[in-house]
């Protein structure tokens, strides 16, 4: 296989932990959300929210310390510091 068939990759963002936790926690609030929709009972039901508004909490924690990083989470574009 020649070289010059090789794609060329998009220069890599640098991951940080706080990244992979803002996903984490999205991801398991999300989780947490669908279990206390299908749960038969409230007070399970009740659990589950609580547990999935702790995980959003800690989600938005993480992406404070990306922001004030100076990285954009992913999925959400940066915002520019110029006022019109």
């Amino acid at each position: 296989m020649p070289s010059s068939d090789l794609k060329p990759r998009p220069p890599r963002r640098r991951v940080t932990l706080d990244a992979q936790l803002l996903t984490y926690w999205e991801r398991e609030a999300t989780r947490l959300e669908a279990l206390a929709a299908a749960a038969r009972f409230g007070w399970v039901a009740r659990g589950y929210a609580r547990k999935a508004e702790r995980a959003r909490a800690q989600a938005a924690r993480s992406a404070e310390r990306e922001a004030a990083r100076g990285q954009a989470p992913e999925g959400e574009p940066e915002e520019t510091e110029q006022a019109a």
